[in-house]
């Protein structure tokens, strides 16, 4: 294959798993955020009691974590179709990334604001905040670190979740891998296609990292 015609096609492709991992990252942030903070403040004796709740959200959140990627995509195409009206290209792609992310966020955002230490929760409480105060301004405050990086980690797996729906038509590098690297035994594709993914999981992981650095206090101290 020519270069210019490689190149061509992998900015195009490339722009397609742009497009699909920050639809998808959006999204599942916006839903998967409030929900690892309820499940990480509605257990019991906590600030959002609500125990049986808690319980139900957490079993959702665990079958779709179970649920193997792939094996997503393919149960919900009827529901990729009734979304987008058509179950293959960028755009469809979309719904089954957006929907393994909420859950993997959620888990995260969860894990991270279980770490700050309850002694500033009930010093906040002492000091007559809110329930409502203590999560903006303690709980998120201080995961600042634990919530960047688990965001860049949805990133990271987004990008590779992005490649494999190019197994069923979704579109990005890799549909461009498979459709000429493998299909059509173009080995220079499919070097191309991961050196460029390579690229992009380092350049979004260096920079998750330094921003958690930059939010972390104690490497301010230090």
């Amino acid at each position: 294959m020519a270069p210019d015609m490689l190149a061509g096609l992998l900015f195009k492709a490339l722009l397609q798993t742009l497009q699909m991992v920050a639809a998808a990252g959006l999204i599942g942030t916006l839903v998967g955020l409030p929900m690892g903070i309820f499940l990480a403040t509605s257990g019991r004796g906590e600030l959002f009691e609500a125990p049986l709740t808690n319980r139900i959200v957490g079993l959702v959140v665990n079958a779709l974590r179970s649920t193997p990627f792939i094996i997503l995509v393919v149960a919900i195409i009827p529901l990729t179709r009734f979304i987008t009206g058509t179950s293959i290209g960028t755009i469809a792609a979309i719904v089954p990334l957006t929907i393994s992310t909420i859950p993997f966020i959620a888990r995260l955002i969860e894990a991270a604001i279980r770490e700050v230490d309850k002694g500033l929760i009930e010093a906040a409480r002492a000091m007559g905040a809110t329930p409502v105060q203590i999560v903006m301004k303690v709980l998120l405050a201080e995961a600042r670190p634990g919530i960047t990086l688990a965001l860049t980690l949805t990133v990271v797996s987004l990008i590779g979740y992005s490649a494999m729906v190019g197994a069923v038509g979704g579109g990005g590098l890799g549909d461009l891998g498979i459709r000429y690297g493998y299909q059509r035994f173009m080995p220079e594709v499919m070097l191309a296609v991961v050196v460029v993914l390579i690229l992009l999981v380092q350049a979004v992981q260096s920079a998750g990292d330094a921003l958690a650095r930059r939010f972390d206090k104690r490497s301010r101290k230090n």
